[in-house]
C-alpha cells in the first residue's frame, strides 16, 4: 500500500533506455530488472528497465497515484505507474508501464478505498461488511492526487445500511468522478447454510431369485448391480503483496 508522502519529497527511480525485445527479454529479467515503456500525449514513447528491486521499493511507496520521477538519459521525467505485469504463480514483476504527465495538468486517477472506523451492525450485530467499491475515480493536479480515499464505517449501525460516494466528505484538492449514488460498502445479514436433515430409509426386502445365465450376479444385501454408463464429457475445469526476486 502506498505511504503517506510529504509534499516536498521527491521519488525518483533509475531507469535505462532499452533495446531489446520479445523473448530476449527474459535475459533481462535475469539481470534483476524489469522491462518496461513510458508514455503518454506529446510524448514518445520509450522502452525502458528498471531495476526490480529499485522498483518494488517505489511501488510501495507511490502506489499507482503518486509522482514518480523517472531518470533517464539526463532527463527527471514525471510519471504514474499505469500497469503492472505479474507471473500468475509467483506474483514477480514481469512488466510496467508508466504514464508520462504534466503537473499543471489535472487528471482523472483511481484512488484506492480505506475503510475506518468500527460498525456497529457487523461487531453487534453479526453483520457481513461488503466493499463493493475498491476504488474512487478523482480528477486533481497530479500531486494532489490522494493516497487513498477513507471511508467511515462506524457510521453503519444497522444491518442494510450502506456509505455511497455522495456520503464522502468534499476536498478542495480534487474532484470526485465516480457516480455519487454508487454504493462503496454495506453491511448485509449473514445467511446460514440450511442443513437438509437425514431421513430414515426402510430396509429393502431381501428376494432370493435364481440368476439366469448371463445376468451379474447380485451385489451384497440381495441388490441387484446395475450397469453404470460414464456421462460425456467432463467437469469445466482471484496495495497485494509483491513478490521479491529470485536470488
Amino acid at each position: 500500500m502506498k505511504k503517506s508522502l510529504s509534499s516536498s519529497e521527491k521519488i525518483t527511480l533509475k531507469a535505462e533506455s532499452r533495446s531489446v525485445f520479445g523473448k530476449k527479454l527474459a535475459k533481462v529479467r535475469k539481470l534483476g530488472l524489469v522491462p518496461g515503456n513510458i508514455f503518454g500525449p506529446d510524448f514518445k514513447s520509450k522502452s525502458i528497465s528498471v531495476i526490480y528491486k529499485d522498483l518494488v521499493k517505489t511501488y510501495k511507496k507511490v502506489g499507482e497515484t503518486g509522482v514518480v520521477y523517472l531518470s533517464i538519459d539526463k532527463e527527471n521525467i514525471p510519471v504514474l505507474i499505469k500497469t503492472i505485469q505479474k507471473h500468475p504463480l509467483s506474483s514477480s514483476l514481469l512488466h510496467i508501464d508508466f504514464r508520462k504527465i504534466d503537473l499543471t495538468k489535472k487528471i482523472e486517477a483511481n484512488v484506492p478505498v480505506k475503510t475506518i472506523g468500527i460498525s456497529e451492525a457487523v461487531s453487534q450485530k453479526a453483520g457481513v461488511l461488503l466493499l463493493q467499491s475498491d476504488t474512487i475515480l478523482v480528477e486533481a493536479l497530479p500531486e494532489d492526487i490522494p493516497s487513498s480515499i477513507e471511508v467511515d464505517i462506524s457510521v453503519i449501525k444497522e444491518i442494510g445500511q450502506e456509505v455511497k460516494v455522495a456520503d464522502l466528505k468534499k476536498s478542495d484538492k480534487y474532484e470526485i468522478k465516480t457516480p455519487a449514488e454508487k454504493v462503496i460498502v454495506a453491511v448485509i445479514a449473514h445467511k446460514e447454510e440450511s442443513i437438509v436433515p437425514e431421513t430414515a430409509v426402510a430396509a429393502p426386502e431381501i428376494i432370493t431369485e435364481a440368476v439366469k445365465e448371463g445376468e451379474d450376479a447380485p451385489a451384497e444385501g440381495g441388490e441387484k448391480k446395475e450397469k453404470t454408463h460414464k456421462a460425456e464429457g467432463g467437469a469445466p475445469i482471484k496495495k497485494e503483496d509483491v513478490a521479491a526476486p529470485k536470488k
